[in-house]
């Protein structure tokens, strides 16, 4: 069920490649759809790649770097 106090509105970031063959887009989808109905569906962001297998890529981690830059403080 829905997640209560601060965590359900914590931001999520997920990713996913839809040519993964250990992971098909579909489960991803469905798990992106679940969380948004445990937490507030509006920080919820699914992100998907094209042509990316069961791996990372560039354009991948240039947007994880984005969102932790914008949800966690700075490292002194």
């Amino acid at each position: 069920g829905p997640i209560n106090g601060v965590n359900k509105d914590i931001a999520v970031l997920q990713c996913h490649g839809d040519c993964d063959p250990l992971v098909p887009l579909m489960f991803g989808s469905l798990t992106v759809e679940k969380l948004k109905t445990m937490i507030n569906p509006a920080n919820v962001t699914f992100k998907t790649y094209s042509g990316l297998m069961h791996s990372s890529s560039l354009e991948e981690m240039m947007d994880v770097k984005q969102f932790i830059d914008k949800h966690l403080p700075p490292v002194d």
